[in-house]
């Protein structure tokens, strides 16, 4: 397959893309608004000139936030426009940076010839930063024919989607020989983007940004007092966050298990997705779980088994509120989510055995014991037990985890100095 057939294909399927949208509007109503941005149509006013950060959706956006920040010191004089594709992605962002002016947004139209180009020729970028890896064939065209350069930040391929990307080798070498700078995670990744067509010249293994958050000790303080605020400094909590499809019921049914040995045991529970809410919180009380909404406002009570995190930028904030953190997307085949933001926080990390998209940190939190790996309710039952029974044994998994951290930052300042070459041309 070539640009011109994934093109081709790409049009006559948009009447899929509409019921998609309109499917996605019936649980979250968000989708069926700002319709018109993802054909580059009713777009905000944009000051041109400054640079195009795209940040897929929440997880993307918040990776994305420390580079940004340091962009807006580094260059004072220009805007910067940041586009996703989910509503919750925008709300994040908003939400973000509600208090810099020159921050832009809008949702990246879809990846048609002519409305890359109506979006570029409003916002003309002097460069695209592309995070993780959402590639776009016709939007990088279009910014190589305009000659602006595209990098690709805190790049990651797993050896799947390399497998993916080759079976459109046609489609794939040519878009990745028209990016200016890929910066990968690990060697492994650079290797297989240099296989896949990306020239050597411009793949640089620059590390995982993820490594350089940073937490805000006001952060710290506000979870100690809304612990003290439930009367539960001295009640284990745990954390079971970014939970999929299937996850739930498994970690459920761990809670349900620990709630025997410890009956004044919290769960938080936090679903990947906002249009999950409603269902697992139904899940909850079905299952027979005193439950708590967190968008609600109730304080969690002596009684209460579950706090559901219903809420959309806290994820932080409750991983604070935990003794120790499960990380899902790990128990079914979803390949995992950012194991290093409770180690950050300095707690204990958990997790199921799909971790495919995170597999160069899981091996280091791993050899450095900071991460424990479980496969079912009754190994994550055990788990949580363990911890909760063995303060000192949780504490050097939490000092690994925050070790790990310190030994591999830098790479924010790689990347920076990526981009400034780039800027600079």
């Amino acid at each position: 397959m070539n640009r011109t057939l994934y093109t081709l294909l790409f049009h006559l399927g948009l009447p899929l893309v509409a019921i998609r949208l309109w499917l996605r509007a019936r649980k979250a109503p968000a989708y069926a608004r700002r319709i018109g941005e993802r054909f580059a149509l009713n777009l905000p006013a944009m000051q041109p000139g400054g640079i195009w950060v795209h940040a897929v959706s929440v997880g993307e956006s918040i990776a994305a936030a420390p580079m940004i920040r340091e962009l807006l010191k580094r260059y004072p004089q220009l805007p910067i426009t940041v586009t996703c594709m989910t509503p919750t992605g925008s709300e994040r962002i908003q939400a973000l940076f509600a208090n810099e002016p020159r921050i832009q947004h809008c949702y990246l139209p879809y990846d048609l010839p002519w409305a890359a180009a109506r979006f570029l020729e409003r916002v003309k970028p002097k460069l695209g930063v592309i995070m993780e890896t959402e590639l776009w064939p016709n939007h990088i065209h279009q910014c190589a024919k305009r000659g602006i350069p595209v990098a690709l930040a805190n790049a990651r391929l797993s050896e799947r989607s390399a497998k993916g990307y080759a079976r459109f080798a046609g489609l794939t070498r040519p878009m990745l020989e028209e990016m200016s700078l890929i910066a990968v995670q690990t060697e492994a990744e650079a290797e297989r983007f240099r296989l896949l067509g990306a020239r050597p010249e411009c793949v640089e293994v620059t590390g995982s940004i993820k490594f350089d958050l940073s937490i805000d000790p006001q952060l710290l303080i506000k979870a100690r007092e809304l612990r003290e605020q439930w009367q539960a400094q001295e009640r284990p909590v745990w954390i079971a966050a970014s939970t999929h499809e299937g996850e739930d019921e498994i970690v459920l049914a761990a809670h349900r298990q620990l709630l025997a040995s410890y009956p004044n045991a919290l769960l938080i529970l936090v679903p990947r997705h906002p249009e999950r809410f409603n269902s697992v919180f139904e899940l909850c009380r079905r299952e027979g779980f005193a439950t708590v909404r967190r968008s609600s406002g109730e304080s969690v009570e002596a009684q209460t088994q579950v706090l559901l995190g219903d809420t959309m930028g806290e994820l932080l904030f409750l991983y604070a509120l935990a003794d120790s953190a499960f990380v899902g997307g790990s128990l079914v085949p979803n390949g995992g989510h950012n194991l290093l933001e409770p180690a950050a926080l300095a707690k204990p990390v958990l997790s199921g055995p799909h971790l495919f998209n995170f597999l160069e940190i899981a091996a280091k939190l791993r050899d450095a014991a900071a991460l424990e790996e479980v496969d079912d309710a009754q190994g994550l039952a055990v788990a949580v037990q363990r911890l909760f029974e063995l303060p000192q044994d949780a504490q050097r998994m939490a000092q690994a985890g925050l070790k790990v951290m310190q030994l591999n930052q830098g790479a924010l300042q790689r990347l920076l100095d990526g981009l400034a070459r780039l800027i600079a041309r």
